[in-house]
């Protein structure tokens, strides 16, 4: 997402390992996330900026989330997603009388979690996207009524789902798309099986294009993330990190990075503080689903010292 379009989220939830995995996820999407531990500290934040969407547990201390709701709802119509691990009908009905768009039961998946955060934010602003006919970028041309793409005047002859993906990342040049929301944008669904199934059309692109990944005129790869729209070589002028058209940027073991990160927050693991404590380290599951409140992990008794 560019700087200008990207959406703010008010993230509540008083345990910590949850709070912290949802934000490095919804980060990583490109979202600006404002965290927040309590109720009470929900609504300061809610009553000193504007959110395009809130994301709300509703078992907090100092103020409930049934109150935080009510109070959200009195003043504004934001997208409001309930986190509980409250699962009757007669919660989930409650909590959608109460003011909640949509309701998540824990332990969920984070994938599903951003899932439906992008669902919500596509129906609230599902006229933002500039909707020209036609668009030129040097040699260039989409005619988006007629369904062509030319370059230098000879028709590029693409696929519907080609064009699709092109037009989807040309409409914003040098805003980031993640595989996730190209695969929502253009084949219209959501499986972690085919996002790389975006890597194949993005290559066939690329070929029709004569566009070369290590020095691209058009289509970027953003390593860890996804695929951005330049043309011209404007990005390469830029210096922008991560970029495949600057391969001596780390881009890619500082992705590794994130999301071995985010691999043990969801875990409910804190690598910082066993290596400042001297505790015994536990392996990080793979973070499939958030977990509820988990009971902390038994320290081994340490070696008995032998005599000299």
């Amino acid at each position: 997402m560019s700087t200008t379009e990207t959406r703010r989220i008010l993230l509540v939830e008083d345990e910590k390992t949850i709070r912290d995995a949802v934000a490095a996820y919804l980060e990583r999407e490109g979202y600006w996330v404002t965290p927040a531990i309590d109720g009470r500290a929900a609504l300061d934040a809610f009553a000193t900026h504007r959110f395009d969407l809130v994301i709300l547990d509703l078992m907090l201390p100092k103020i409930s989330g049934e109150v935080v709701c009510r109070e959200i709802r009195n003043h504004s119509d934001v997208p409001l997603i309930m986190l509980t691990a409250k699962g009757e009908l007669d919660d989930r009905i409650m909590g959608l009388e109460m003011g909640a768009d949509d309701y998540l039961i824990k332990p969920f998946s984070p994938r599903e979690l951003i899932a439906r955060v992008r669902a919500l934010l596509r129906r609230v602003h599902t006229g933002d996207e500039p909707q020209r006919d036609k668009l030129v970028y040097g040699d260039l041309e989409l005619d988006i009524t007629a369904h062509q793409a030319l370059l230098a005047g000879k028709d590029l002859d693409l696929t519907a789902s080609e064009f699709k993906l092109l037009t989807t990342l040309a409409r914003y040049p040098g805003r980031v798309y993640s595989r996730m929301e190209l695969v929502e944008k253009v084949l219209g669904y959501d499986f972690e099986g085919y996002e790389r199934t975006v890597d194949s059309h993005v290559k066939n692109l690329r070929a029709k294009l004569g566009d070369d990944p290590r020095n691209p005129r058009f289509i970027y790869t953003v390593h860890g993330v996804g695929y951005r729209f330049e043309p011209q070589n404007s990005a390469a002028d830029s210096g922008n990190p991560g970029d495949s058209g600057d391969p001596g940027e780390p881009a890619g073991a500082a992705a590794e990075a994130t999301e071995a990160g985010v691999a043990l927050l969801a875990a409910g693991a804190d690598a910082t503080a066993a290596a400042a404590t001297g505790a015994p380290r536990t392996e990080a599951p793979e973070p499939s689903a958030l977990p509820g409140p988990q009971p902390a992990p038994k320290a081994k008794a340490a070696p008995a010292k032998k005599k000299e």
